[in-house]
């Protein structure tokens, strides 16, 4: 009998609290708004009545955003966006002090659920001016100058990718790691730029998709993904070889 209460333990999904749930609308609401630095959240009651939430929920939920540093309390304005959000998402994935192997995984992990997962959305919806736009965006990599430029046109491909999965919550939870995929991004193109490279493989990407062809859209994708390993610290003489560009 323990037994088999043990192993329905353990096949039970987690469960998001209700103050969880409420922490990440709450994050896909401000990316969805385009809030600014500065700009006032709605007030506890407003944010209650729009997730359908208690008041003590919602103030446990900002207590949590404070702790990240996504936002802030000002007199008579409440809360307000902070500006410290990038590091603050830096500072969860431990970044602050350099890329690890695990921060790496953990990332492109999630990378790898959003930008795969939308994949099925795309081959099944998209339309040739959707591919064309997608193209055009990588495209912008070609004119990217310096390491800077080139990691956040590498992003914005990514990025352009997500979108056209058609899930705004989805889109919202990506832009909100903009900061770290940046700076991963950022460290493969200092150790090597692969302009060139990058925009292949990304047109390879977008070429499976337009071909409507899920496996080598996976397989592609996957391995742009873990490229980077190599550039990170610790990574060792073992790490993968995949398409260069990714960082």
């Amino acid at each position: 009998m323990s037994g088999r209460t043990g192993f329905r333990a353990a096949v039970e999904p987690l469960k998001i609290s209700a103050v969880d749930r409420l922490v990440d609308e709450i994050r896909a609401f401000v990316a969805e708004q385009g809030l600014q630095v500065g700009d006032a959240l709605p007030t506890e009651r407003e944010l209650g009545e729009r997730f359908q939430a208690s008041r003590n929920t919602v103030r446990e939920a900002l207590v949590i955003l404070r702790a990240y540093g996504l936002v802030e309390t000002r007199p008579k304005a409440g809360a307000v966006i902070a500006g410290d959000h990038a590091e603050a998402v830096r500072r969860v994935f431990a970044f602050h002090n350099g890329v690890s192997p695990d921060s790496f995984r953990d990332l492109q992990g999630f990378r790898r659920i959003v930008e795969t997962g939308v994949g099925e959305h795309i081959i099944l919806h998209a339309t040739g001016a959707d591919f064309d736009r997608l193209d055009a965006v990588n495209d912008e990599l070609l004119a990217a100058d310096g390491v800077e430029e080139l990691a956040l046109a590498d992003y914005r491909f990514h990025e352009a990718l997500v979108a056209l999965g058609g899930n705004r919550t989805a889109l919202a939870t990506y832009r909100l790691m903009r900061p770290v995929i940046v700076d991963l991004m950022h460290v493969g193109k200092a150790a090597r730029p692969a302009r060139a490279e990058t925009h292949e493989t990304h047109g390879r990407i977008a070429a499976a998709l337009r071909a409507r062809d899920r496996i080598a859209f996976a397989y592609l994708l996957s391995r742009h993904l873990d490229y980077g390993l190599q550039f990170v610290t610790g990574s060792g003489p073992g790490a993968p070889r995949g398409d260069p560009g990714d960082g």
